[in-house]
């Protein structure tokens, strides 16, 4: 695997926790309003030191959204000859999964202590580590709610034929399509419906 391979696939985990991102600083904000004639900003140092987790969570979902710019860029990119598919099977479950196994339970961690903290850092890079080195980083719900398919499929193309190949597509697909791919991995590709 190349670094450059291991890099997308670190980009799309970044992605793939865009909801962990969003629920921790929904739940860590501390911003505290005031409508008054008395009010005034409580200033940009106090501000970020009682949200330093907060600012920590917008940056990676930040990150998460750039990544997914380059994913989307990637995904239009392709300019390989087209690959017709003659067997599929719908594996959307793989999203929900992720979500339930991993998401959820992760945003149950007491955020307000410094040990739950660092627990929850090590247990995302350990299953970040997991996701790059099984190949499951398709698993994305991100992915699923900006609207991606998976899909596992045999391709067959003028010289050869590929059997259970994950795509990452935005169209539904069925047997006889014919698709643009472009490979993140041996067995994982990005694809686009010819139409």
């Amino acid at each position: 695997m190349t670094s450059k391979g291991i890099i997308e696939k670190f980009e799309l985990y970044i992605l793939s926790l865009w909801l962990l991102f969003f629920l921790i600083i929904l739940v860590t904000a501390d911003i505290p309003f005031c409508f008054g004639e008395r009010c005034s900003f409580i200033g940009w140092d106090e501000l970020f030191s009682r949200n330093v987790l907060s600012f920590i969570a917008l940056f990676f979902l930040l990150a998460g959204f750039i990544f997914y710019m380059k994913f989307n860029f990637r995904v239009s990119g392709s300019k390989r000859l087209p690959a017709r598919i003659i067997a599929i099977e719908d594996v959307n479950y793989e999203h929900l999964t992720f979500l339930t196994t991993y998401i959820i339970p992760l945003i149950c961690f007491n955020l307000a202590s410094t040990r739950y903290i660092f627990a929850l850092v090590f247990l995302l890079v350990i299953i970040g580590i997991i996701y790059v080195r099984t190949d499951k980083f398709y698993a994305n719900p991100t992915l699923a709610v900006l609207g991606f398919r998976l899909y596992k499929v045999t391709i067959k193309t003028r010289s050869s034929t590929k059997e259970n190949i994950v795509l990452i597509v935005k169209e539904r697909l069925s047997i006889k399509d014919q698709v643009l791919t472009k490979e993140l991995d041996e067995k994982v590709c990005f694809a686009r419906k010819v139409k």
